[in-house]
């Protein structure tokens, strides 16, 4: 069974049900949780903000200065919500008698997710899948694709279904079955 189970979660719509299912396998197998929030300013959702948004990282004319303070601002915005979003999963954890640490680390996604798996000793990532495909997954990358081809572990991918997918699915069904 898994012992150490890796719960790479953000702030996205998928994160609660992510973190759900990995708790329901830790008390399952008694194990225990590593939660990540890799700070990335490519999150879901998110405004493309660098991941080192400070003046030394930028020379100027590239970026100006309210645009550096902008970028400070909302990095340090995201920060917080990493931290506060691990926080309150690692206390419901604790409620439901799983251990559990966590840790909040900047860089790329995918690798950050696979080292700390390898440095930690996981027996399991759980990961949410975004549902990129084509174009999308070449432009802008995968990070569930990256984990599940190059994890130390397992890998349990959960695909996210967003509200607006399920009501399109549901109006689909409804006219096809009125057809009929």
């Amino acid at each position: 069974m898994f012992h150490k189970i890796l719960v790479a979660i953000d702030t996205s719509a998928s994160a609660k049900d992510v973190f759900d299912k990995a708790l329901f396998l830790a008390k399952a197998s008694k194990g225990s949780l590593m939660l990540l929030h890799v700070l990335s300013g490519e999150e879901q959702g998110r405004v493309n903000i660098p991941i080192l948004p400070r003046q030394d990282y930028y020379p100027y004319p590239v970026m100006s200065k309210k645009t550096l303070e902008f970028n400070q601002q909302q990095w340090e915005v995201l920060e917080k919500q990493g931290l506060e979003l691990l926080q309150s999963c690692t206390d419901e954890a604790a409620v439901a008698g799983v251990s559990t640490e966590f840790i909040q680390s900047p860089g790329n996604p995918g690798q950050t997710i696979c080292n700390l798996a390898s440095t930690w000793g996981a027996d399991l990532i759980v990961v949410a899948r975004q549902g990129l495909s084509g174009l999308s997954e070449l432009a802008l990358g995968s990070v569930s694709n990256y984990v599940l081809h190059n994890a130390p572990c397992s890998v349990l991918t959960m695909q996210h279904i967003s509200k607006m997918n399920t009501e399109s699915a549901q109006d689909e069904s409804s006219r096809v079955s009125a057809s009929d």
